[in-house]
């Protein structure tokens, strides 16, 4: 009588990955229900963010170092009604870093921007 044949190497690494996602979805479970009940106990609909606030969007910008103080007021605040408007965001809940970079640390079409004139 033929032995039935082995699962191949696929096979069990798909097994062993089916077992941690279910693990992974039953440990996720676990956390939901804890936040479930410690957000009715504090009364925070969106708990862990509610009590910060929600922390989104937060959106990163690369400019030229050289902007003054007031004009990087003026762009936040723009940018930030603008976020209010398109997706619905509060103004808390809007992050805005800003990344001043040298002339010397940027290139497009293989030259620096220090480079040109």
């Amino acid at each position: 009588m033929p032995s039935a044949p082995r699962p191949n190497a696929t096979w069990r690494l798909a097994a062993r990955w089916k077992a941690h996602w279910n693990g992974l979805r039953s440990c996720a479970s676990s956390i939901n229900s804890a936040r479930a009940t410690v957000a009715e106990s504090t009364g925070c609909i969106n708990w862990p963010y509610q009590r910060r606030g929600d922390t989104m969007p937060t959106i990163n910008v690369q400019v030229f170092e050289g902007r003054t103080p007031e004009q990087k007021r003026a762009f936040v605040k723009a940018v930030t009604e603008a976020t209010v408007k398109t997706l619905g965001a509060t103004p808390e809940s809007v992050d805005i870093i800003i990344h001043e970079l040298k002339k010397e640390d940027w290139a497009t079409a293989g030259i620096l921007w220090s480079d040109r004139s």
